[in-house]
């Protein structure tokens, strides 16, 4: 089957979405399917079978800021690639962001699956949602990676809902070589803006008086801000924007991950990828996060804001081998559970309905149908 993977955010960075779609293709290619990735890049791609479609620029939006590409020249390239690829079935993820998966979404004319990510709130969905549910139609089948996305998504859209975990790659993280430490240390990976909760971290191991280290991943509006506050602190090492394989290598040398984010989270594969990495997890007691680890099991959950409750959560783990041992032992398991491999044959099982309620290929480019014809529906 040749099936596209489109996303809209730049595969030149690492992010949870890209992170799920680049994870996808590789897994979908082991259960020996034709993929191609379509998304924007910042320079030459990442890996091979991604089809680049040009630079993004930074737009924000809900408290953060995407990396995206709705500019003219893109969109003529997702129109080229979809008439050359001629694909039997298109994953949208994030059908509704500017740029290459909401050009898709009115062009295309194979099967869509559209897959959620985006939890909390969305302000085109507050001001666009009669529009966009007339689009929404053109999707074959929805995903939401979680209980909240699926709640964000059908509160603007309507419609049903498969709920699919995001899935890790479990491989990849036991195979990487552990970056050296001089002492227990802590990991935090994210963009340095207050959602996400690098203040907080900060603030509290400032408190903790322990021979520890932490390592920060990651930049951001805050950063100048917060290295000048706590640059004194020499067991503090800031790492900057970090490679994919980077981020794998941290992964395995840290003791704990923290992710202490203040909210919109909608599932917290990151949680999921410092279990498969074999490090102890403390993180804000999030919705989002609780779809990844179950707390005092996986993870130690704490109340998100509470400087206090995450200072004693990390000592807790930083002192105690034991505890530290167990949320290792019980999130390599939590994390077998949720492989990309098993994401991939649930995609695949809705990706064959679709590919035989379709009938098959006719018509100029190997599609049937014309531009705007309505897609077959497998109810979920």
């Amino acid at each position: 089957m040749r099936i596209g993977l489109v996303c809209p955010y730049t595969l030149s960075r690492p992010g949870g979405v890209q992170g799920q779609v680049l994870g996808l293709a590789r897994s979908l290619r082991r259960l020996d399917q034709d993929v191609r990735v379509l998304g924007p890049c910042d320079g030459a791609p990442p890996e091979p079978g991604i089809i680049a479609l040009g630079n993004s620029v930074p737009i924000e939006a809900n408290g953060s800021v995407a990396a995206l590409a709705p500019d003219p020249a893109a969109q003529l390239r997702v129109l080229r690639a979809l008439w050359d690829e001629s694909f039997d079935v298109v994953n949208l993820h994030e059908p509704f962001a500017p740029g290459p998966t909401s050009t898709t979404l009115l062009i295309e004319r194979a099967p869509i699956v559209g897959t959620f990510h985006a939890a909390g709130t969305s302000a085109s969905y507050r001001y666009l949602a009669p529009l966009l549910r007339h689009f929404a139609e053109r999707l074959a089948v929805r995903v939401a990676v979680s209980k909240d996305a699926r709640t964000l998504a059908a509160s603007a859209l309507g419609g049903s809902y498969l709920t699919l975990f995001n899935g890790v790659e479990i491989e990849r993280f036991v195979a990487a070589v552990p970056s050296p430490t001089e002492a227990p240390t802590v990991l935090f990976l994210g963009r340095h803006e207050p959602r996400k909760g690098l203040g907080l971290l900060l603030e509290a191991f400032a408190g903790l008086d322990l021979d520890a280290r932490l390592w920060v991943g990651g930049d951001g509006p805050a950063t100048t801000e917060l290295r000048d506050r706590y640059d004194h602190d020499r067991r503090i090492t800031w790492l900057g924007r970090i490679t994919e394989d980077q981020k794998l290598q941290r992964l395995r040398g840290a003791d704990v991950f923290c992710a202490p984010s203040l909210g919109g989270e909608s599932f917290g594969v990151v949680l999921l990828e410092a279990m498969a990495a074999g490090t102890a997890v403390v993180a804000s007691d999030l919705p989002g996060y609780r779809n990844a680890a179950r707390p005092d099991v996986d993870a130690l959950l704490v109340t998100p804001g509470d400087v206090a409750a995450l200072r004693s959560a990390l000592r807790g783990v930083l002192v105690d081998p034991g505890r530290r041992a167990a949320l290792v032992a019980a999130g390599a398991g939590r994390a077998a559970s949720m492989s990309m491999d098993h994401l991939a044959e649930r995609y695949l099982e809705i990706f064959d309905g679709l590919q035989r309620a379709h009938g098959g290929r006719s018509g100029p480019g190997g599609r049937s149908g014309g531009w705007f014809r309505r897609r077959p529906r497998i109810t979920p």
